[in-house]
């Protein structure tokens, strides 16, 4: 249902305004077979500033709109003081401000909310609008452009279609697109990728490994100084603070499986790692964002087996030294072929979806393509100077 009332965009900063806010989510997309109801309570968390360590280097101002007496769409707009530090090649920089969360009834709407996200980054100092990113770039980055016949998997968003033309129709223009990639898991991966891992088993070097729960907080840390060398040059990148790693941590802790997660060590140095984890929108898609009065038996149930069809690969790096060497490409496909094993004979997995990947990262790319698996979803990423 849409309307042609006056539309008003307000700051959705009561609890009242901040549940309209995630319950117009859930009416726009009750649909959408494809769309996966996140659970209301994360939603909320996340625009909590004492739960949600983005806010202690983020200004945030999320935004609902009205149409004769409707909540009819949402927006977020924010500014991660974090990215306005990193260099203006890299994608963020000075007078870089963000979105996100868009929804919307229909083109008018996203168009007055875009608008109005747009007028509080100007008020905020900002020249350039990046988005969408709900909130951060190591959250929800981008814009599904391709692959709307799959479910998401967990921590990667799924969008109605129309969204690409409304943003463009507001003056944005692409700038950067980042690709997932699938793979059936239950076959072999080529005789060459096969060789390689081989000789990596004969090498005394290499040592790839699961994590140890017993000391997650020491592997975490070991885990986030791999990734803030790895992708320190990347596109996009923001440094992830220890806070956030505490807090990502322990909100990942249930789905966290020792064989599922692997550190790569040359002498006895960790210099790579991969986190693979079940696709949890699985469990939580049958809740529609709830985890009463049943919801939490079942994804409780559900918690302790891990048994998911889709294991999703959200991370992985290799430290600077070795990036483009044939030895980070021997690691990341030691690790791989160990991930896999695991999840095809314990948790019963037959897919595997590894993402997101910038479109231009060429070893990332190179491996991809080298284990078989294909380009199932595209996000993309546009900009507007203000």
């Amino acid at each position: 249902m849409s309307g042609k009332g006056e539309i008003q965009v307000s700051e959705a900063n009561s609890k009242a305004a901040m549940a309209a806010f995630v319950n117009i989510a859930f009416q726009l997309n009750s649909s959408d077979p494809h769309w996966v109801p996140p659970l209301k309570q994360d939603v909320f968390d996340m625009f909590n500033p004492a739960k949600n360590p983005f806010y202690g280097h983020a200004t945030v101002q999320p935004m609902i709109a009205t149409r004769d007496g409707r909540v009819v769409g949402r927006i977020s707009a924010h500014i991660d003081h974090l990215a306005a530090e990193q260099p203006v090649e890299q994608g963020m920089g000075p007078g870089t401000g963000n979105w996100g969360m868009l929804e919307a009834e229909d083109g008018d709407v996203a168009s007055a909310l875009i608008a109005a996200a747009e007028d509080w980054l100007r008020k905020q100092g900002m020249n350039r609008a990046l988005g969408p990113l709900s909130l951060s770039v190591w959250d929800e980055p981008g814009l599904l452009v391709k692959g709307f016949e799959q479910d998401p998997t967990f921590m990667m968003g799924h969008h109605n279609q129309a969204q690409e033309t409304w943003v463009q129709a507001a003056g944005y223009k692409p700038v950067k697109s980042l690709f997932t990639y699938e793979l059936d898991i239950t076959t072999d991966f080529p005789p060459l990728i096969q060789r390689i891992v081989k000789s990596g088993e004969r090498s005394s070097k290499i040592n790839v490994r699961g994590v140890d729960k017993s000391r997650f907080d020491e592997e975490a840390a070991t885990i986030l100084g791999i990734l803030n060398d790895a992708w320190s040059d990347n596109w996009g990148f923001v440094p992830i603070t220890d806070d956030e790693i505490a807090h990502v941590g322990k909100k990942l802790k249930p789905i966290v499986r020792e064989d599922l997660i692997m550190i790569a060590e040359v002498e006895g140095e960790p210099v790579a790692f991969m986190m693979t984890l079940p696709d949890l929108n699985e469990a939580i898609k049958p809740l529609n964002g709830n985890l009463f009065p049943f919801g939490w038996a079942k994804l409780l149930w559900w918690l302790r087996s891990c048994r998911s069809n889709t294991m999703r690969v959200p991370l992985m790096g290799v430290k600077k030294e070795l990036q483009n060497s044939r030895l980070a490409s021997q690691l990341a496909f030691m690790m791989i072929e160990y991930i896999k094993r695991s999840a095809t004979s314990r948790y019963g997995a037959t897919r595997g979806e590894i993402g997101w990947i910038l479109e231009d990262n060429q070893g990332m790319v190179a491996i991809a393509d080298a284990i078989d698996s294909h380009i199932n979803k595209e996000y993309r990423l546009y900009e507007k100077a203000l």
